[in-house]
């Protein structure tokens, strides 16, 4: 920026999103913020997971000005990745917007092609139908399963697991009876009745079992 774009930049009462652009870029040059231009994917890992709790503090309390403000924030990480990822000549933030575009395009055939949706419930069998045909190499209701990111919350996980599950027509409607059955070969891992071996698959089983006698409440 030249000291008369700066002096623009500073002088304005409303920005958009060109101008967000132009400022983030400045701060990572090398006239710009020294803490901002040293940050990496790593560094700001945490940033982005505690960003997006926040978004949802605010929403869970139904405060729209928090909701403004930490959306902003999350946003602000969201670019920050984006352009380590522009300045190392991967890709770009327009990249980004140009495939989340398409993506909503292609996975709404029911509003942007020829296939009729008339509910929430099908509009969603129709993404699902989109994604899949996307995501060739999931060609198997474990391939979808598998493909869950092993690093959210566990309950999280469990509980997209769960649904997938649901969604793919499996019977899952025993899971929840055998929540006691579970819960006693937990028991009986921490008591010595069963090698500690076994102690991740009954902690994994009872976990599951809680989610879907959750679900069926």
């Amino acid at each position: 920026m030249t000291p008369e774009e700066i002096r623009s930049i500073t002088e304005k009462n409303r920005y958009d999103m060109d101008d967000l652009r132009a400022v983030f870029a400045y701060l990572r040059s090398e006239r710009g913020c020294p803490w901002d231009r040293e940050q990496t994917h790593e560094s700001i890992r945490g940033n982005l997971i505690e960003e997006t709790y926040e978004v949802i503090e605010a929403i869970d309390k139904c405060d729209t000005h928090l909701m403004r403000e930490e959306l902003g924030d999350l946003l602000l990480q969201i670019l920050f990745h984006a352009y380590i990822e522009e300045e190392s000549g991967n890709f770009t933030f327009d990249d980004i917007v140009s495939d989340l575009t398409s993506k909503l395009v292609n996975r709404h055939p029911h509003v942007f092609g020829d296939i009729s949706a008339e509910n929430s419930a099908a509009a969603l069998d129709a993404w699902e139908t989109a994604k899949k045909k996307e995501k060739t190499e999931r060609k198997t209701t474990a391939d979808s399963m598998r493909a869950v990111p092993t690093s959210l919350p566990s309950l999280m996980r469990t509980q997209k697991l769960f649904s997938k599950a649901q969604r793919a027509g499996i019977d899952v409607s025993g899971i929840s009876c055998s929540l006691v059955d579970a819960a006693e070969q937990l028991n009986s891992v921490l008591t010595g009745e069963q090698p500690d071996t076994d102690s991740e698959s009954a902690v994994a089983e009872l976990l599951f079992a809680a989610v879907g006698a959750a679900e069926s409440v």
